[in-house]
């Protein structure tokens, strides 16, 4: 909070256009997509696990809904559907080869990652899907609130930030995921059953990621073959940003908000400002290095 609050002054008075409504407005438009990629990137961090496949699953997720729907294939709402099981579905065989075989997250996410774009771009034939139904894009509709205008997406995405606060912080799921996260053993020890579990965390995860595509598609107005192949590493900044732990056990969704924030203005400010594209890139992964060494500093310390 202190580094997002500190970020805004700093570029406020850099820029007047900064601190009006439309900007801020803006940003939030610009992180609804990866902050809610990092909702799911959380839960899996926080069973220490990670997800490098979420930006693939969200693109085919986008792509399903869109060809479908607009193909005239299904009903629009059921186009919606489909893509958002396809993408629980993806989740749910991640969290199946994580456990079943047992295989490291992070190479099953990363053969996923492989598995799901080439998928994307089979089943799209490579081309954008263009003329949508109005259902696929009515997240991207806004109304005003004084003189800004904000998105019906970016309401969702902060509703989800709110449900997903209140399920791991009020509800024993959540408590057992924080558990899983610590100790494993210690979790299977108490009764939690930990590989259901973990393949219920992946599938949540790969939902939201569903939630992200339409939030993607409804942004754009297209089925983007070609998106979301940065989003999973900025997913992985923003939780890491907000304060989750990498080792698991330890972290708040409110934190990703955050984090998904900080990344928003830094590049917002930025840009206002005339700095060129990769040296935000370059501030972004200082940003990274500076919050895991904090991370595993505290962790230390603790010990």
């Amino acid at each position: 909070m202190v580094a997002l609050l500190v970020a805004c002054v700093f570029f406020s008075l850099n820029n007047e256009q900064f601190l009006s409504g439309g900007n801020f407005s803006l940003i939030i438009q610009q992180v609804m997509v990866v902050g809610t990629l990092a909702i799911g990137q959380t839960l899996i961090i926080l069973t220490a696990g990670i997800d490098l496949s979420n930006g693939a699953i969200m693109a085919f997720g986008g792509i399903v809904m869109a060809k479908l729907a607009a193909d005239g294939v299904v009903p629009p709402l059921v186009a919606i559907a489909l893509g958002l099981l396809v993408c629980a579905g993806f989740g749910a065989v991640n969290g199946l080869l994580v456990t079943a075989i047992p295989l490291p997250p992070f190479i099953v996410t990363l053969g996923m990652l492989n598995v799901v774009f080439a998928l994307t771009h089979i089943f799209s034939g490579d081309q954008t899907v263009v003329n949508l139904p109005a259902p696929l894009t009515a997240l991207g509709g806004t109304f005003a609130i004084g003189d800004t205008m904000v998105t019906y997406g970016s309401l969702l995405t902060i509703l989800l930030f709110l449900i997903f606060a209140y399920l791991l912080s009020q509800t024993a799921w959540g408590r057992h995921v924080y558990a899983l996260g610590n100790s494993p053993e210690v979790a299977r020890l108490t009764g939690i059953r930990t590989g259901r579990l973990t393949v219920g965390v992946y599938t949540v995860a790969g939902l939201v990621y569903g939630i992200a595509a339409l939030l993607l598609v409804s942004r754009t107005g297209v089925g983007d073959p070609q998106a979301g192949q940065t989003d999973n590493l900025d997913s992985i900044t923003a939780v890491v940003l907000g304060g989750t732990s990498l080792f698991g056990g330890r972290g708040l969704v409110v934190g990703t908000l955050l984090g998904a924030l900080i990344v928003g203005v830094f590049r917002n400010g930025l840009q206002l400002m005339g700095v060129p594209s990769i040296y935000q890139t370059l501030i972004t992964g200082v940003l990274v290095i500076l919050a895991v060494t904090v991370d595993q500093l505290s962790r230390r310390r603790i010990s």
